[in-house]
């Protein structure tokens, strides 16, 4: 699911849309795990006398966690995407709440990226936008980062026209 074609600017073409990288769901991937096998060593030794109330609770507080810590962070990665178009770079968030920011490549001074080792490992980093007259603008968690840089820093300095710059979509 890509940007609302309606939301672009005459002659504007997306270059990539993305996701924020899947990193973001490893920790409730194994809390998934974690309050499954809990949740059934609970029914498990939950008393004869406690049930079927017991059984109830266990299982509401299992949904709990489980929206709390799985469902919640799995909507916010759905819901966070970065498009790059041959304008502006396009910002999107919000699961109920939705926020957006638009950045014209025009603003942009110098593109950077930040790999630490766990972003090197799992192939993602950080986008650093420098711009004349706010600070830095950090885009976190972007997969194949050195690749984004390539085509950012092809779109603000490459000297062609941007608009017919070969298009490249990520989903």
């Amino acid at each position: 699911m890509g940007l609302d074609p309606q939301l672009l600017g005459k002659d504007e073409v997306v270059v990539l849309h993305l996701r924020t990288h899947v990193k973001a769901l490893i920790v409730p991937a194994l809390l998934l795990v974690v309050v499954s096998v809990l949740t059934g060593f609970a029914f498990a030794l939950l008393p004869q006398a406690w049930r079927p109330v017991g059984s109830w609770v266990v299982a509401l507080v299992a949904l709990v966690a489980l929206g709390v810590w799985v469902v919640v962070p799995f909507l916010r990665w759905m819901s966070s995407t970065y498009t790059f178009t041959n304008r502006r770079i396009i910002t999107r968030r919000g699961i109920l709440v939705k926020s957006g920011h638009d950045l014209p490549l025009t603003r942009i001074n110098n593109v950077a990226y930040r790999r630490g080792p766990i972003d090197q490992l799992l192939g993602c980093g950080t986008l650093v936008l420098t711009t004349a007259a706010d600070q830095p603008v950090t885009l976190e968690d972007i997969p194949d980062v050195e690749r984004v840089h390539v085509v950012m820093t092809e779109l603000l300095f490459s000297g062609d026209d941007p608009i017919h710059q070969p298009t490249l979509r990520d989903e």
